[in-house]
């Protein structure tokens, strides 16, 4: 089973390092610019960023704490932030209308959830 967790951190954390770098150090406008990223018109530049940030954050705390052994509470407590954050985007995504985009919410929040109880679990 520790494999099996592995992996899903490792692409639970690659999701959310990708994601939050993109929010993170790309402009408003050039993410308005992707038809993916529409739902930034609703937010201001700082939201945008502070999103960006705690997606990189949670990346770093899915994996950092269980591979060096220290603070491993902190693991499946970024993966129940995940949860948290795939929440949020589901129910900005429902107000704007952008039902498909809810399906890719709904399997990271999921992948998230198995890694919290897991992990959890393993303390």
């Amino acid at each position: 089973m520790n494999i099996l967790f592995w992996v899903l951190q490792g692409l639970l954390a690659a999701v959310m390092l990708m994601a939050g770098a993109t929010k993170a150090m790309q402009g408003r406008e050039k993410l308005l610019s992707e038809p993916r990223m529409a739902w930034v018109e609703d937010y201001s530049d700082s939201t945008i960023r502070t999103i960006g940030g705690l997606e990189v954050a949670a990346a770093v705390g899915l994996v950092l704490p269980w591979a060096l052994d220290v603070a491993k509470v902190l693991t499946p407590l970024a993966a129940a932030g995940v949860v948290a954050m795939m929440i949020g985007a589901m129910l900005t995504h429902r107000r704007r209308g952008e039902m498909q985009a809810i399906a890719s919410n709904a399997v990271i929040a999921v992948v998230a959830v198995v890694v919290a109880i897991g992990r959890f679990g393993d303390l």
